[in-house]
C-alpha cells in the first residue's frame, strides 16, 4: 500500500516538530548570543595576545604579566581586583576578583570561577608563538588554559552588555602556578579555600572535551599524589648475595616493593605509575626530584636504590586506603634490607556528587536552549588533576568548561577557534541561569524540571 502525505498535515506536523526543538531563549539570552556572535574576532586577539606572553609557571615575570591583563579586563567590569603574591614559597601569585551582589542574598546561586594563568611551556620551551591555520590554532597554553580564561572573560562581558552580570555574586580565582603547585597548598591555595567558603558552585574553565565529535562534562577529577622509595641493604662482594648473611641487597628489595604493586594495588579508577628508579653503590637526587645520579659496579651488592611515581584516585578515601595499603607492602621486607615511603604534597581527588551532577543536567538544559548537542559525563580516567579539586569537598563543581582543543601539555598543543563561541554562549547562559536560582534552592531538584 503506497502512504499518501496530505501537504496541509505534512506542513502542520513540521510545524509542531520545530516548535519542539527549536531553541528558547529568553530577550536576555539573546542579548548575551548575540555579544558573544559580536565580539569572536575580538576574542580571538586577547587569546592571540594572551598565549604570545610566555608564562611558564616558574617565569614568574610572564605569570604576572597575564595576570595584569586580567586584572584589568575584570576590573573594566566592576570587579574588586587583588593580587597575592607567594614570595615565601615563590610561585607568581593568585589573582582574586570578586564581584559583590548589590543585594545580597537576591543573585541567586554565588558562583565561583577557576582558572590558572602558568602553563607548561618555560622559557627554555622550542614552542613560544600562537599561529592559525583555519579554525585551529597552534600555541604554547593555548588549549591548558588560556583559551579557557578568554572563555570566562567573553561570557562576563557578554552579561554585562545584556545587563544581566549586575545582579550576580562571582568570585575569580586564577592560580599562578597549577602546572606545578606551590608547597605548602596550605599557603599557594588558601585563597582559593576561602572563596569556596562563601560560594555554592565552583566552575572551573579548564578545557571542555570533545572526543569523537561530542563534547563531554566534567563532574569529577582524580587525585595526583607523589610517592618516594627508598630502600637500603647490605653491601659487599656480590658473590654473597641472598646469603643468610648479606641478604638481598637494596635493588632487589626496591624490585619486590614495584612488583607487589604491580600485582597487589589494582582497582578501580586507580592508576600508579613509576617514574624513575635508580641503585648502586651511592645514589644522588637532587632538589626537583627530577634529577639523579648513581654507581655501581657489576660485583658488588647494592646498599641503596630510590623510586619515585605517582598515584592517581577518584576520591580521597580511595587515596587513604591505596597509600596505607602500599606502606604495608614497603614494610614488609626482604632479609637484611629496609625501605621507606613518603607522599608529597597532593592534588586531592573531586568524587562525583549528586550535586556536580546535577550542575552539569542544568548546562544540558543550556545546551537544549541553544540548540547544541547533551553533553555526556566524562570518564575522568581520561583527564587529569586540578585546581578544582581542592575545594571539592566544600562545594559542587564542573571540572571544565573552558576551550577545546588537542596536545594538552606538549609542543604543537592546539585550540579549535570554532568551538569557543559554542563554549562560551553555553557558559554564559549557565552563569546567568545560576544567577536566577535561589541560593537555598537544591539544585538537583532544578536539573529535575
Amino acid at each position: 500500500m503506497r502512504l499518501i502525505i496530505f501537504p496541509l498535515l505534512a506542513i502542520s506536523f513540521t510545524s509542531v516538530l520545530l516548535a519542539q526543538t527549536a531553541p528558547s531563549l529568553s530577550p536576555k539570552e539573546n542579548a548575551i548570543v548575540t555579544y558573544i556572535d559580536a565580539n569572536e574576532q575580538a576574542s580571538n586577539d586577547l587569546l592571540e595576545k594572551l598565549v604570545n606572553i610566555n608564562s611558564g609557571t616558574h617565569n614568574l615575570e610572564g605569570v604576572r604579566a597575564v595576570a595584569d591583563i586580567m586584572k584589568a579586563q575584570l576590573a573594566d567590569f566592576g570587579f574588586n581586583v587583588q593580587w597575592f603574591p607567594m614570595d615565601e614559597i615563590k610561585p607568581a601569585g593568585v589573582l582574586v576578583a570578586e564581584h559583590p551582589c548589590p543585594e545580597p542574598g537576591k543573585c541567586g546561586k554565588r558562583m565561583l570561577l577557576i582558572g590558572h594563568m602558568d602553563t607548561v611551556f618555560e622559557k627554555t620551551s622550542p614552542f613560544q608563538t600562537y599561529s592559525v591555520n583555519g579554525s585551529i590554532g597552534p600555541g604554547p597554553g593555548v588549549n591548558d588554559m588560556k583559551g579557557g580564561l578568554v572563555i570566562m572573560l567573553y561570557a562576563l562581558k557578554a552579561m554585562q552588555a545584556a545587563g544581566v552580570l549586575k545582579q550576580t555574586e562571582i568570585t575569580v580565582v586564577l592560580s599562578g602556578d597549577e602546572e606545578a603547585h606551590g608547597e605548602p597548598v596550605g599557603i599557594s591555595r588558601r585563597d582559593m579555600i576561602a572563596a569556596a567558603h562563601h560560594s555554592d558552585v565552583a566552575l572551573e574553565f579548564e578545557g571542555t572535551p570533545r572526543l569523537d565529535g561530542v563534547f563531554y562534562g566534567s563532574v569529577s577529577r582524580r587525585s595526583a599524589i607523589t610517592w618516594h622509595i627508598n630502600t637500603t641493604g647490605e653491601t659487599g662482594h656480590s658473590s654473597g648475595i641472598f646469603s643468610v648473611r648479606m641478604g638481598f641487597g637494596a635493588i632487589y628489595e626496591l624490585t619486590r616493593i614495584l612488583d607487589t604493586f604491580r600485582t597487589q594495588l589494582p582497582e578501580e579508577n586507580l592508576t600508579f605509575n613509576i617514574g624513575m628508579i635508580v641503585g648502586g653503590t651511592s645514589v644522588h637526587v637532587d632538589e626537583s626530584g627530577n634529577n639523579a645520579a648513581a654507581t655501581g659496579k657489576d660485583n658488588v651488592i647494592p646498599p641503596v636504590a630510590y623510586a619515585s611515581g605517582d598515584i592517581r584516585t577518584l576520591s580521597n578515601q580511595q587515596t587513604a586506603r591505596v597509600e596505607k595499603k602500599m606502606q604495608e607492602i614497603v614494610a614488609n621486607h626482604l632479609p637484611h634490607t629496609g625501605a621507606t615511603i613518603t607522599f608529597g604534597e597532593a592534588y586531592p581527588a573531586m568524587a562525583p556528587t549528586a550535586e556536580s551532577r546535577a550542575l552539569l543536567a542544568i548546562l544540558n538544559q543550556q545546551n537544549r536552549s541553544l540548540g547544541f548537542k547533551q553533553m555526556p559525563e566524562l570518564d575522568p580516567m581520561k583527564r587529569g588533576a586540578g585546581d578544582i579539586a581542592f575545594v571539592a569537598d566544600l562545594l559542587p563543581g564542573l571540572a571544565g568548561i573552558g576551550a577545546t582543543g588537542e596536545g594538552a601539555h606538549a609542543p604543537g598543543e592546539t585550540i579549535d577557534l570554532s568551538a569557543q563561541p559554542i563554549n562560551t554562549k553555553r557558559d554564559a547562559l549557565l552563569m546567568y541561569r545560576l544567577s536566577q536560582i535561589d541560593q537555598n534552592t537544591d539544585l538537583t531538584k532544578v536539573a529535575a524540571k
